[in-house]
């Protein structure tokens, strides 16, 4: 029988890092309530149909089974209650130009092969690098993500500093990679991973290889019916543990007095609250939400911090199947440096951009009508540019023409559904800090307690989770904050 504490919990936003916090209270026997501003839950993993086609809004990569299968473990549940998973093979493709697309296999003696055939003497390199990543991996997973990052000083064991060197955070991604491998092909292939982290590969600390184990080693999936399944299975196991959504339920103030939340006001309502978790938007729900005199920073704090990257997406339903196509697929065509620096160093709309291609329907006949195609298309762009119509369409028919070129099909004329998204969309939908759709850069100046705190100064009671957070962006790690601040909340009533 579970006791339920009387202690009330409002969580601010529905994303993955909400609805764990909010799971893993209620586990607890807190009175949790979610208030969510859109029309249903998942934040950036939301989920739309239109013309018989269901598109995921966001996330569209399954990688680190693992982190799901420990997160529903908790509960006494497996993925597999709520959601079926396939594995993907090819994990995904890589067009670097016209001619045969780089595969990349779901068999790690197939990835040898790949890497021997395209540079001799480089399958025991790989040996050696996934190694090291798999250390890093394991080692980040046991040592680091679950730390709430308050101080420096829960990083002063011993076993974690004599790792320091071996973890490579004070070496460059794109340093170690080449000193491996001179391929260039190869080199994007293991830099890919990090382009969402917020830098450059010679910006990114060699600690991110971890990335390449989960890539590789644990391998691409998806869950059949979308990636929204996931959110479903979160949800239903919320509502098992006790939690209550309330959607169209947009927060204009949390209540403070003498230091201490009291609730939060949506509309006419107030809600009172003994703790309240911000899992919206970090920057908006501290300087927009919060009195002035409670905020931890100011706005030249924000201005100060290297965001990831933002991204302009299509939704398309396409009226035939496009033979070629894989699930997942990589426009590499032009020059990846070059792309880097227009959203890193020198933010701007790019001359010649790379750009991603999901096709769920290869792999699931529910996303689309019969014989057609559900494609996304995406290409990462700086945060904060100006976002007009016209600018859309001129990439629009940048990435079509590529995506015909390198395809050899004719597609744009059979485009029978299609719809925009970008930083303005992000701003609005989920008031997104510059319109960012991936959270702070992984640098090593923004890295754990480096981070914007997981607990506020200045309100008690007050807590954040998500990718502007501990431990940082992507689905997986937000899995991990929802649970961490969780954990943290506890600690307040035993």
């Amino acid at each position: 029988m579970r006791i339920v504490s009387s202690k009330k919990v409002i969580v601010i936003g529905s994303g993955f890092s909400g609805i764990a916090a909010a799971t893993s209270l209620a586990s607890k026997g807190f009175e949790v309530t979610v208030v969510e501003k859109n029309e249903g839950p998942g934040g950036r993993a939301r989920v739309f149909e239109a013309e018989g086609f269901v598109f995921d809004m966001g996330p569209s990569w399954y990688w680190m089974p693992d982190v799901f299968e420990d997160y529903f473990g908790r509960f006494g549940k497996r993925p597999s209650d709520y959601y079926e998973l396939v594995r993907l093979d090819p994990s995904y493709t890589i067009r670097f130009g016209p001619g045969d697309p780089m595969q990349v296999p779901a068999s790690i003696d197939d990835l040898y092969a790949l890497f021997e055939e395209r540079e001799p003497g480089s399958a025991e390199k790989l040996k050696f690098f996934l190694k090291e990543a798999a250390y890093k991996y394991e080692v980040g997973m046991s040592e680091f993500v679950h730390k709430p990052a308050h101080s420096i000083m829960e990083f002063a064991d011993i076993r974690i500093l004599m790792s320091l060197f071996r973890l490579q955070m004070f070496r460059s991604m794109g340093k170690y990679v080449r000193k491996l491998f001179k391929d260039p092909q190869l080199v994007q292939l293991l830099e890919f991973p990090v382009l969402f982290l917020g830098a450059t590969p010679d910006n990114t600390p060699a600690l991110y290889s971890l990335m390449n184990h989960a890539d590789l080693s644990l391998g691409t999936w998806y869950p059949l019916g979308g990636m929204y399944k996931i959110v479903e299975g979160m949800v239903k196991l919320a509502e098992e543990q006790g939690v209550k959504f309330l959607y169209h339920h947009p927060v204009s103030e949390i209540l403070v007095e003498q230091g201490k939340a009291t609730g939060v006001r949506c509309g006419d309502k107030v809600f009172e609250a003994d703790v309240v978790v911000g899992s919206a938007d970090y920057h908006h729900v501290e300087q927009h939400l919060l009195p002035q005199a409670y905020r931890m920073y100011d706005e030249r704090y924000w201005d100060k911090r290297v965001m990831a990257p933002s991204s302009l997406l299509f939704y398309l339903g396409i009226d035939k199947k496009i033979p070629g196509l894989h699930h997942h697929n990589l426009f590499f065509d032009a020059d990846f440096e070059a792309h880097a620096v227009e959203i890193y160093d020198d933010p701007q709309w790019p001359k010649d951009p790379l750009f991603y291609v999901c096709a769920p329907s290869v792999t699931d006949a529910s996303v689309a009508p019969e014989h057609c195609e559900n494609l996304f298309l995406l290409m990462p762009i700086a945060p904060d540019l100006e976002d007009t119509e016209a600018m859309r369409e001129k990439y629009y028919d940048i990435m079509m023409g590529r995506l015909e070129k390198l395809t050899g099909q004719v597609i744009k004329p059979h485009v029978v559904y299609k719809r925009g998204f970008a930083l303005k969309d992000f701003k609005e939908d989920y008031h997104a800090f510059k319109g960012n759709a991936y959270g702070l850069a992984n640098t090593l100046l923004q890295t754990a307690f480096l981070k914007p705190k997981m607990r506020s100064k200045r309100v008690s009671n007050l807590f954040y989770t998500g990718q502007l957070t501990t431990p940082g962006p992507g689905v997986p790690p937000s899995l991990i904050s929802g649970q961490v601040v969780a954990a943290e909340i506890s600690k307040l009533f035993p």
